[in-house]
């Protein structure tokens, strides 16, 4: 078989393993007959309002202990190809460097065995605390057990679904907005754009509990609306993949639902949105045609120049991925300080283009650089 033929067969095999795996879930949210839900889309609209503020002050920690000396913070990463899980890394970079510590990054470059290397080579390396960069602690359970073992504090980004100590997975604390509340603006900005009359498609990664949970409250979020129709409960794993099946699935769910697909939500903005766009492109929408595209996390660059050139996508609801760089590092110092987590959990934003100016990510102007040096002592 030649290379060009196999790889047709590898993609075609991929994507028939995708679609069945696929659930099917527009039979149960039909179109309400007689009219629209009125009352979910009044709530959707004042939801999607409140949360596009972008003038949030600081309700985080303004004490705590001094900056610890001479640590080593090794950043696991699930795939650094997520913006997210790159941009939080950026922000650890940017904090360390401010307290005097190192950070090294290992990739696990989105397979659960680069992950468990990636974590058990942290482990051996004596690393003065480990970050779980944007995957399941339960995934990697043994490298974790092995890092309490070595008294080595583990915190999670985008690990669990609520934010706070977490004793029960080995992690000291874990860093993120709440899953719920983003998965919730996400649909509610899908109801609210389409009146309560839209055709949705929602896109996760089944095999991750965290995509899977989120993609799942999107769901039950859509269906409080009576008269949206969710076309299609999409399972597109995220991988080398990716790009190829969301082009190919995408320019499918065309040629499927046409003009009733009028908005679509994924888990995550760059690693799908982007994809979709090009399929989109070619298969000659213009930037602001229906489906309306919304990003349900991270808030990558990409995903900001989309929004503001009205090209593909309409919405996104951004980690600000550099602040919780700084609350990891804030966290790791009240680990190394025997001080309990702050349990810190950001607000949740809403970006579109009326309110996007000429920013490229979530970065809150709330002084909270100045505030964590402040309570390190290292103004």
């Amino acid at each position: 078989m030649n290379k060009a033929k196999k790889s047709a067969f590898v993609t075609s095999a991929v994507i028939a393993l995708v679609t069945s795996s696929t659930i099917a879930v527009g039979a149960s949210t039909a179109n309400a007959a007689g009219g629209v839900c009125t009352a979910a889309l009044a709530k959707a609209d004042a939801a999607a309002k409140l949360a596009t503020n972008s003038a949030a002050p600081w309700t985080g920690p303004k004490t705590g202990p001094k900056a610890a000396t001479g640590k080593t913070i090794y950043y696991v990463a699930q795939t650094m190809t997520n913006g997210g899980v790159a941009g939080a890394e950026a922000g650890v970079e940017e904090a360390a460097k401010a307290i005097g510590w190192t950070v090294k990054v290992l990739d696990g470059q989105g397979t659960q065995q680069g992950m468990d290397q990636a974590m058990n080579q942290a482990v051996t390396l004596h690393a003065d605390g480990i970050v779980v960069g944007g995957f399941d602690p339960a995934t990697t359970s043994d490298a974790i057990k092995a890092a309490q073992a070595a008294n080595i504090p583990v915190i999670g980004w985008h690990a669990e679904a609520t934010a706070g100590p977490q004793p029960s997975v080995g992690l000291f604390t874990n860093v993120t907005t709440l899953r719920k509340s983003v998965s919730q603006i996400s649909a509610d900005w899908a109801i609210s754009d389409s009146r309560g009359k839209g055709g949705v498609v929602v896109f996760s990664d089944f095999s991750i509990p965290f995509a899977k949970g989120k993609s799942d409250e999107i769901v039950a979020e859509l269906k409080t609306c009576s008269s949206m129709n969710i076309l299609k409960y999409d399972n597109i794993p995220i991988g080398n993949s990716t790009s190829t099946l969301m082009q190919s699935e995408t320019a499918a769910l065309l040629a499927k639902f046409g003009s009733k697909w009028t908005q679509s939500i994924s888990i995550n903005g760059s690693l799908y949105v982007t994809p979709i766009a090009t399929a989109l492109r070619a298969a000659g929408k213009k930037g602001t045609d229906f489906p309306h595209n919304v990003g349900a996390g991270d808030g990558s660059t990409d995903e900001y120049s989309r929004i503001a050139s009205g090209q593909y996508q309409s919405v996104t609801v951004p980690e600000p991925l550099n602040q919780e760089g700084w609350q990891i590092v804030d966290e790791f110092n009240r680990a190394f300080n025997s001080v309990a987590a702050t349990g810190y959990v950001p607000a949740t934003h809403l970006v579109t283009k009326s309110n996007i100016g000429t920013a490229t990510s979530w970065d809150p102007q709330n002084g909270y650089r100045n505030i964590y040096k402040k309570i390190w002592g290292v103004n």
